[in-house]
């Protein structure tokens, strides 16, 4: 089911009980702005999650409510999880999904990070 990004937070989702330890996962980067780990569905061979550590439902809602630490701290989280697993020199996709139409499944702010073979077009045709 997708996600209707003008709703409000909702502390019940998955990610929320990633980031309150409820629910495990394969750690790959945490600071004090985001928490990055492994995909449970994985559509790469490498795809990571990255999500910053507040009540955002999607990238609207985060760089509007978001302060200016926040912002940086996640933007950097993301950049230093790609550097982290080396995929600066083969390359690397970031996606954030916003809203019903983009297919947005959690609603908590998240970043795929995609890599590990060529990614082929941007959009399925």
């Amino acid at each position: 089911m997708s996600v209707d990004a003008t709703q409000a937070y909702d502390e019940s989702n998955i990610f929320a009980k990633i980031l309150r330890g409820e629910i495990p996962c394969e750690k790959v980067y945490e600071d004090e702005h985001a928490l990055a780990f492994r995909d449970i569905n994985p559509q790469a061979p490498i795809h990571v999650l990255v999500i910053p550590k507040g009540a955002y439902v999607s990238w609207d809602d985060f760089s509007v409510h978001a302060d200016d630490a926040m912002i940086a701290g996640f933007v950097r989280a993301v950049g230093t999880v790609a550097r982290n697993l080396e995929l600066v020199a083969p390359g690397y996709r970031l996606l954030a999904n916003v809203g019903q139409d983009a297919h947005q499944e959690v609603g908590h702010l998240h970043v795929h990070v995609f890599a590990g073979q060529k990614l082929g077009p941007m959009l399925a045709r």
